[in-house]
């Protein structure tokens, strides 16, 4: 049986449940992955409303959609990160409350915890996030940075998602880390590291998306045959490489979009991730979890990308071989 294709909603939060989840069974998806911003899955309510979360359900059904994860990006990203103004943006407001970093951290992580509880209500069994960084800042090490200041990085994880991860724990609940720039694993050494730091517990793993790995040079299908018991979501989502001489992997301070960056996010199947390869690494280690689009082009319009990207990974999704396919000559089989 094929895989669920799902529609991630973080970059749809502007337009209201309803219409996302009417736009989201047109476009012919399986299911939906609710951002836990805007009103598609408010944390706060569902703690607060005992009908909050069955009326929600009652939604999905409504549409023939399913729902396998809820995503709390926004509000991991300010349980590790040096908080600055930026984060206002991107809180809820009882989340950044008077804005003192100290009080976002641990406001954050509280958060988070009822996002756990709340996804147990729900009846979803992982929730995907970021986690945020202490140290992102000294990954180009000039000044020289000490090794001791990275380890205070990965000793701060440790102190603060370990609580976090209790709560996780007791719900049922798995926390999967969209690994991404910015956050405490970017890559495939740093994911091991983040990993040792909390001593492997179950209650964390991965959101593989490949399209952060891709641009970095990070081949994707050594990340799933690496980790393979910690993928705990898949996103679909594409990314380009456009080292054209002017153009940097850094990007320039160049915002998304803009043509001259040395890369840039595209529309599943039009960019440089060989997604049949991670397609036939998915089946190598048994995930049989969603493919969630996280649609993101800003050279496209969305509604025609979201309903390609929907086609597109339907026809690319197969199940693996329950046979060898010269298993005829087997002699075995006499």
């Amino acid at each position: 049986m094929p895989r669920p294709v799902t529609l991630f909603t973080g970059q749809w939060a502007d337009l209201g449940i309803e219409e996302m989840l009417r736009m989201t069974s047109e476009f012919g998806y399986d299911g939906i992955e609710l951002a836990c911003w805007g009103d598609h899955f408010e944390v706060d309510r569902a703690m607060a409303e005992d009908d909050y979360c069955d009326n929600k359900r009652a939604m999905l059904d409504q549409h023939g959609l399913s729902t396998y994860a809820i995503s709390a990006h926004l509000v991991g990203q300010a349980v590790l990160d040096r908080i600055d103004e930026r984060h206002k943006a991107i809180l809820p407001d009882y989340v950044w409350g008077d804005g003192d970093p100290e009080g976002v951290n641990a406001r954050a992580a509280e958060e988070l915890k009822q996002t756990a509880r709340a996804a147990k209500k729900f009846g979803v069994s992982v929730v995907n996030g970021f986690t945020g960084s202490s140290i992102w800042h000294l990954n180009y090490s000039f000044p020289p940075v000490p090794p001791k200041m990275i380890d205070a990085g990965f000793d701060l994880l440790a102190e603060r998602f370990n609580p976090i991860l209790d709560v996780f724990g007791e719900c049922g609940v798995r926390f999967a880390l969209e690994v991404h720039p910015t956050e405490i694993a970017f890559d495939i050494y740093t994911a091991e590291r983040t990993l040792e730091a909390l001593d492997h517990r179950e209650e964390f793993g991965f959101n593989f998306d490949p399209s952060h790995l891709h641009w970095q040079g990070v081949d994707p299908v050594q990340f799933i045959r690496r980790f393979p018991n910690r993928i705990y979501h898949v996103h679909i989502k594409d990314a380009i490489v456009n080292l054209n001489g002017p153009s940097g992997i850094l990007a320039s301070h160049l915002n998304f979009g803009d043509p001259r960056r040395g890369w840039d996010f595209r529309s599943p199947g039009r960019g440089g991730v060989n997604f049949e390869e991670i397609i036939r690494a998915l089946n190598d280690i048994g995930y049989d979890g969603p493919l969630s689009i996280e649609w993101e082009d800003s050279g496209m319009e969305r509604t025609f990308g979201a309903r390609e990207a929907c086609g597109f990974t339907k026809r690319l999704d197969f199940a693996p071989s329950g046979r060898a396919f010269d298993a005829a000559f087997d002699d075995d089989n006499d």
